[in-house]
Order: structure tokens, then C-alpha cells, then sequence
């Protein structure tokens, strides 16, 4: 399946007509930011060419980008599988909605109370609880991870959770490793103790469907540029929280959910993207008479299918060179086509120059997950390599990556 579904994606990408040394480029990016279809692009370029104006106004551009901005909620709902497209708002980027929500929490929080936050995440999950924490003075308790199976310790974070905790912050999958946590089972424990829970899904949704009626979660957050839109990020909460909840807004904007968590005039444009990408996967399915969250269903299972089969390859692959070093679950465990690896005597920084200088794009560093980094024992030589598998990865990107690295540990 692999290459006839990689080519059917790839013909809505146009950045496949670049070359890099006169080769095509071969994307393993992805973790950090995936490329763009031509529909999504379209529709950034049709809503500022056409549409283009503040909303809530009484004519007519005015009055299409009010129906954008709402027809990119319903479809990030079906995304979700959120009850209602209110319950969705937009913003710069998940990390800026993420210390949004913290300040406007804090209002209700103070000594004595407790934050659990995640070795495992992002620092977009745990730097803006960590400051709320040190303004309020509250206490964080931080869950670790085992550095043999790369899994979060929930007996751990059952040892801290009390009538004190006020919010459990996790990741669905880590950026840097490629972990799948169980985050249903997270949300469990945090409601079971009265807390509330926060869900990282950037990483998660670009290769699994969220569905946060299914997680039981509180709020999620996740970046449109992860599932190839703009760089939008969005924030889903519940609507008892988002109506209750008091968030930092100039005045006299409006007061209801999801508005009043909007600050400022909105990335209209990314938005009208972030739309399109929603409807550009489930166009993946096939079937255009199907409802949103069907096709996103059945889009995703095929994209689980085409990733996972490239994925073992490469993972096969890395940990058969010698001197090479994969870190993160097994191929066939619970965990995102992400590896993270080192080249024994190359520094990564080093072995990124070097494959992107042959058209292979691979990112280097922690990638802001410092803490997994650090448990690995890697902050202090240039962290790990990153290389994640998409929609339109193909046989021969994963040949080329592989070839690269043995050439490179090879010396």
C-alpha cells in the first residue's frame, strides 16, 4: 500500500516539485511542523484575496469571514469529536493558548494547592503550569518516565494525585520519542481526585484521531500546522469551563464561549487553512458524501496503515546500522513513526547538516522536550535525531534516510 497511497497524497503537494542538490527532498520534518496541500494553501490565498475583513460586521467580506471562522469550528469539532464547535477556540499557537488558560486558572488557585505535570512532555505542557505554580504559590509534583520502556509511571502519579491536585497536564505522544500515552486513563485518575486535565495533542493528532469524549479530558490543545494547515493553534474545552472560567480580555469584547478566549483579531486566513486541512484528510477516505468525522475515521486508519508499515522499515532499518541508537517504544508498540536516534561519534547537530545537505530532512536537538533529554542522559551532547514518517513519506525517502545514516556512522 505503501507507495500507491504516498503518491495519491503527494499529488496535492506541490513542494514535491523542489529539488535540494538536484534530488527530490525527502521530508522526515514532520514532528516539527508537516508540509502544506495545495488545497490548504488555495484557501488561504482565496479568503485573503476575496474575503478579507474584521468580523461581526454588516457587509459582505465581513459577513464571509464570520462563516469561515465558524466553518473551520465545525470542522476541528469533527476533528476532536467535540459535542459543539463552541467548545473550540483559535489562537497563535497551542504554548500561547496554553499560558492563556493557565493565568485565567490561577484565579482560582493558591497555597496549598498542586500541579502534576509529565517528564515525558513538550515544555509548552509544563512551562506555563510551572510559572503559574511559582506565581501562586502552589507545588508541582512531576510524573517521571522510564528510560527502559519509555512509558509514563502511573503508579507514580497515583502516589501524587490527592484532594489537592487542581489540574494533571499530559502528553498524548511525545514529540521527541514517539510515546503514545494513555491519557484516558490519566483523565480517569485527575477526575477521580477532583482535578481537572489537560491534554497536549500536538504531536498525537497528526497521526492519530483525537476524540476527546472518548479521552474524558477537560481541555486539549493542538497546533494546526502539525496536520498540515497554517500555523494556527487550537484550544478545546469544556463549555462549563470555558463559560465559567474568567479569561484576561481587553473590554468590551465579547463575553461568550469560545470568543471571549480569543484576545485580538484572529489569523483569519490560518483559520480558513485550518478548515481546509480538516477537510483536505478526510478527503483521504474517498468518499465525499461522507460525514466529516466518517471520513476523518476511515482517513486516519489509512494513513495509521501507510505510516505504520514505512515506520517498521525505518526503525528496522536505523537499529540494525551499527553505532546507531534508537530511543522510545518498540516498532509495534504504542507510539507515533517518530524515531528519535543517535549516530555513536556524530553530534546531531552534525548529521542534520549533513543529510539536509543531500536533500534529507531530519531535525536535531531536544525539540523543547528537555526533560526527556535529560532522563536519557543526552542534554549534554546535542540531544537526539529526529525523524518522523507522513502521509507522503515513500519507500525511497526511507532508503535514503537509511542509507545516509550508515554512510555517516560509518565515518
Amino acid at each position: 500500500m505503501s507507495d500507491s497511497f504516498a503518491t495519491r497524497v503527494r499529488a496535492d503537494f506541490p513542494v514535491f516539485e523542489r529539488r535540494v542538490g538536484g534530488r527530490p527532498i525527502a521530508f522526515f520534518d514532520g514532528p516539527g511542523g508537516s508540509q502544506v496541500p495545495r488545497q490548504v494553501g488555495d484557501a488561504v490565498r482565496d479568503y485573503l484575496l476575496m474575503h478579507n475583513a474584521n468580523t461581526h460586521g454588516f457587509f459582505a467580506t465581513s459577513e464571509e469571514t464570520d462563516a469561515a471562522i465558524t466553518g473551520a469550528r465545525e470542522n476541528v469539532a469533527a476533528l476532536l469529536n467535540a459535542p459543539s464547535p463552541r467548545e473550540v477556540a483559535f489562537g497563535a499557537n497551542m504554548t500561547t493558548l496554553t499560558f492563556h488558560l493557565s493565568r485565567s486558572l490561577g484565579r482560582e488557585w493558591g497555597p496549598g494547592d498542586e500541579i502534576v505535570v509529565s517528564q515525558l512532555d513538550h515544555q509548552a505542557n509544563v512551562a506555563p503550569w510551572v510559572r503559574l505554580a511559582e506565581d501562586r504559590g502552589m507545588t508541582v509534583h512531576v510524573v517521571p518516565f522510564s528510560a527502559e520502556t519509555y512509558t509514563l509511571d502511573l503508579d507514580a502519579l497515583d502516589r501524587v494525585l490527592s484532594s489537592r491536585t487542581r489540574l494533571v497536564a499530559v502528553g498524548a505522544a511525545s514529540n521527541a520519542i514517539g510515546t503514545v500515552n494513555d491519557v484516558a486513563a490519566v483523565a480517569q485518575r485527575a477526575r477521580a481526585a477532583g482535578a481537572l486535565s489537560f491534554v497536549d495533542a500536538v504531536h498525537y493528532t497528526p497521526h492519530r484521531l483525537p476524540d476527546v469524549q472518548a479521552i474524558g479530558c477537560d481541555f486539549l490543545a493542538c497546533s494546526a500546522y502539525k496536520f498540515f494547515g497554517p500555523h494556527v493553534g487550537i484550544l478545546w474545552g469544556r463549555t462549563e469551563h470555558l463559560e465559567r472560567l474568567t479569561p484576561y480580555k481587553v473590554p468590551p469584547a465579547s463575553n461568550a464561549a469560545p470568543e471571549r478566549w480569543e484576545t485580538g483579531t484572529l489569523n483569519h486566513e490560518g483559520i480558513a487553512g485550518t478548515g481546509a486541512a480538516v477537510e483536505w484528510i478526510a478527503s483521504l477516505a474517498g468518499d465525499p458524501e461522507a460525514d466529516l468525522r466518517g471520513s476523518l475515521r476511515r482517513a486516519y486508519a489509512s494513513i495509521h496503515r501507510h505510516e505504520s508499515e514505512l515506520f517498521a522499515r525505518l526503525y528496522r532499518g536505523l537499529s540494525g546500522i551499527p553505532g546507531v541508537r534508537v530511543y522510545g517504544p518498540p516498532e509495534d508498540g504504542e507510539r507515533t513513526p517518530t524515531a528519535g536516534f543517535t549516530i555513536e561519534g556524530v553530534a546531531p547537530d552534525e548529521a542534520a547538516r549533513r543529510l539536509g545537505a543531500e536533500g534529507v530532512f531530519v531535525w536535531n536537538g531536544d525539540f523543547y522536550a528537555t526533560t526527556v533529554c535529560d532522563v536519557l542522559g543526552l542534554s549534554d551532547c546535542g540531544g537526539l535525531i529526529r525523524a518522523g514518517v507522513a502521509p507522503y513519506t515513500t519507500d525511497d525517502d526511507v532508503e535514503r534516510l537509511m542509507d545516509g545514516v550508515a554512510r555517516l556512522a560509518r565515518g
